[in-house]
């Protein structure tokens, strides 16, 4: 059975003058895959994920999200999918309870929907007691939970991460990739970036951009073979920086 592409790309390019941020780079991602999108700061990987994600429009090339055009269809794009900025997107001043809702009415759900979806999201990231304290009294890395969260109350059939464990301690890395693992298993894309090399292990295929270009895609276990190493690390550290 041929698995479901969420994501087509093909030559995506993307210029700011004469520079070339993002050099003719082409991926498939597939239904209910955890995508690990990696590369050095300055290497291209945000600049493609805006354009995959309707933001920043392309120079060139070839990109469906969900069937969708990211050059004709932005807005459509950007209704329909699920996204966590590398800053932290909640409001520090309204409460947990007011976070919610004020994405659940961006994203166009009904009250009674709203009200039904802020109980699953106390009740399984065990807020309940809390869900009247600001959002900026919270640690970071119940934000980052919360946040991921809410960028999934719209039901999308894919969710994009930026760095989204930057900053946490290694147990709340280990619970938020346990989120992700749980959301996957029903069915949702997990498009993510990291600097973490360690996470890159948790994906089940992983692209290394070098310079704008994608040097390498694969699953963690056969770019390890590979490049005969023993950690995604020391994967990236040869491709990344010329290291034997």
């Amino acid at each position: 059975m041929e698995k479901e592409k969420i994501i087509e790309v093909k030559n995506l390019t993307k210029k700011f003058g004469d520079f070339s941020a993002v050099k003719s780079i082409s991926f498939d991602v597939y239904k209910g895959e955890i995508f690990g999108f990696l590369g050095a700061n300055g290497a291209g990987k945000t600049t493609a994920m805006k354009m995959l994600i309707g933001i920043s429009k392309p120079t060139s090339g070839i990109a469906l999200v969900s069937n969708l055009d990211v050059f004709t269809q932005a807005d459509e794009v950007k209704r329909n999918i699920g996204y966590m900025s590398q800053k932290f997107s909640m409001y520090d001043d309204l409460t947990i309870n007011e976070n919610i809702t004020f994405f659940g009415g961006i994203y166009g759900l009904t009250k009674k929907q709203i009200k039904e979806k802020t109980q699953i999201i106390l009740e399984n990231l065990n807020l309940q007691e809390v869900a009247n304290q600001l959002v900026g009294s919270l640690p970071l890395g119940w934000k980052q939970k919360l946040a991921f969260s809410v960028s999934l109350l719209h039901e999308p059939k894919i969710v994009f991460l930026d760095e989204p464990t930057g900053g946490v301690d290694p147990i709340t890395r280990r619970q938020f990739w346990e989120l992700i693992y749980a959301q996957a298993n029903k069915g949702t894309t997990i498009f993510v970036t990291t600097h973490y090399m360690d996470e890159a292990e948790y994906c089940n295929r992983v692209s290394i951009m070098v310079d704008g270009a994608i040097e390498a895609l694969d699953t963690p276990k056969k770019l390890k073979e590979k490049f005969r190493v023993d950690s995604m690390n020391d994967v990236f550290l040869k491709l990344a920086r010329n290291i034997e």
